[in-house]
């Protein structure tokens, strides 16, 4: 039985009241259970804020997928800037964000990878109910593959790296001089640091830069762009670069092999996808990932989030169906491209003068 629970003061907001009232309906008629009591191994919980101070739910797992709804009036022409700050402030994995600026109540949906994508029905009936199930429902059930294992294994003839490396650093420094790495908000900034490190922790959201690059070593070894580092800049072995060596998917966690010496950064949370990349296409030899866009792309129907496995099977998937795997470009719904190549200067060449910084929303 799939559970959820609903947490959060609504008694002043009629309208959260009444949104509370209709999903409990559409989850429950869906096969969703409400638990009251908030055990450590709920599957997703719906956290009613006040969007001028929110409060957070402190997960008791990982595993736990919480959705912040908060109304609001929005104070700028644009919803994301208006509202990202309340869903980062209430450490959520996603946002409802129901906007009370224009008449008739407007509900948008926010992800911590920038997406920002309204829901059509009108608010409170029937359809409308169902669509916000139907587009919450896959985020929620999805798993994340954010844990580490490492091991101080690392050959001392690559504590210093090698020519991959040094390809990886010249290709993060392209990737930040096309603007291709911004973080939309300074999200270190608008945290107290014990938040900021829980959030990290989480969902490996980094504010230095978003985005990130990988380089095959030798078999199924992927040299990647570490979690939380500036990919405009990225030097030391073990902490900007990591080598991503395997996949426990017992735990699930990835395995990185990093120098003795070195306290490491930890993966980013699409190494998962590298790797179900490197592991099916042996012609891969590198991968880069961008919020932007291009043209005439191939893209996933459900817009995961970062770090799950259901993200890297459908981008896989796509990857697997391209003429050429090899020299895929696939759109992440709402999100961003991921892009192979033969190497790093193959795909630069391929993407040349064709991004789009703008993501197209839906």
């Amino acid at each position: 039985m799939n559970t959820f629970a609903m947490i959060g003061s609504r008694d002043g907001s009629p309208l959260l009241q009444e949104f509370a009232a209709g999903l409990q309906r559409e989850m429950e008629s869906n096969g969703y259970q409400l638990d009251e009591e908030v055990p450590p191994e709920i599957q997703l919980v719906l956290n009613f804020v006040d969007a001028a101070s929110p409060r957070h739910f402190r997960r008791s797992g990982k595993g736990i997928f919480v959705v912040t709804v908060a109304e609001g009036k929005p104070h700028t022409d644009s919803i994301l800037h208006t509202a990202y700050p309340v869903l980062i402030r209430s450490l959520g994995n996603l946002m409802i964000y129901l906007s009370i600026g224009n008449g008739e109540p407007e509900t948008y949906f926010l992800t911590l990878e920038q997406g920002c994508y309204s829901v059509k029905e009108s608010f409170g009936t029937e359809g409308y109910f169902r669509e916000v199930f139907e587009r919450l429902q896959p985020l929620a059930t999805s798993q994340l593959v954010i844990d580490n294992h490492f091991f101080p294994d690392l050959p001392e003839t690559l504590w210093e790296g090698d020519r991959i490396t040094r390809d990886i650093h010249q290709s993060g420094k392209k990737l930040d001089e096309m603007n291709l790495l911004p973080a939309p908000f300074p999200i270190q900034e608008l945290l107290p640091p014990k938040d900021y490190r829980h959030i990290q922790r989480l969902y490996g959201i980094g504010g230095l830069s978003y985005g990130n690059l990988s380089a095959r070593r030798e078999e199924n070894q992927f040299w990647m762009s570490a979690r939380g580092v500036n990919k405009g800049n990225l030097h030391q072995i073990g902490r900007d670069i990591l080598l991503i060596k395997g996949f426990d998917d017992s735990t699930p966690a990835m395995e990185i092999s990093i120098p003795p010496h070195i306290e490491p950064k930890r993966a980013s949370v699409d190494a998962i996808e590298h790797w179900m990349i490197y592991t099916e296409h042996p012609e891969v030899g590198a991968i880069i990932h961008i919020h932007a866009w291009m043209d005439g792309v191939t893209s996933t129907e459900i817009n995961y989030p970062c770090g799950t496995v259901q993200l890297a099977e459908a981008v896989a998937d796509q990857i697997r169906k391209a003429e050429d795997p090899s020299r895929a470009v696939v759109g992440l719904k709402n999100h961003g491209l991921t892009i192979t190549g033969r190497d790093l200067d193959d795909i630069f060449e391929r993407i040349d003068g064709r991004i789009l910084p703008q993501v197209p929303m839906s």
